[in-house]
């Protein structure tokens, strides 16, 4: 089985490194399925559910990403996320709070700053909410 390094880092610490069979990323342009020595891209990430699919493992690896870049060489993945959490420390109810409170926050901004940082949250819960929504699915099946 042919793999891939993959890096997910957040601008506050490294989410995940090691090894990955398949990684599927939210990309601005949909999702993006990524094998071992893919073409070389650079996108933009958008707001949802970064899947890994780790060589020895059954269950895909799950993060949150809020945004971010993505970087693809034939070996090597690097997606430097704006915030990334993984599933084991997702909430639904924190998520779910955490939007209306950045919802809240966009309404009542009062300065660029002050909106930047509320879409930023918003963007945060949206993509846990997201992730979570898709691990719901695949339990069901």
């Amino acid at each position: 089985m042919s793999v891939m390094q993959v890096e997910v880092v957040s601008n506050e610490h490294n989410i995940f490194s090691g090894e990955a069979s398949f990684v599927v990323v939210p990309t601005q342009n949909g999702e993006l399925g990524i094998y071992p020595r893919h073409e070389p891209v650079m996108s933009l990430v958008r707001p949802g559910a970064l899947r890994l699919q780790v060589p020895g493992q059954a269950e895909e690896v799950l993060v949150a990403v809020s945004g971010g870049l993505l970087e693809v060489q034939p070996d090597k993945i690097t997606v430097l996320a704006d915030v990334a959490v993984r599933s084991a420390e997702m909430d639904q109810a924190r998520a779910e709070q955490a939007k209306k409170a950045a919802e809240a926050r966009i309404s009542e901004a009062k300065d660029e700053e002050s909106l930047a940082k509320a879409h930023a949250a918003l963007a945060a819960a949206i993509a846990e909410l997201k992730t979570l929504d898709y691990l719901r699915s695949q339990t069901k099946r």
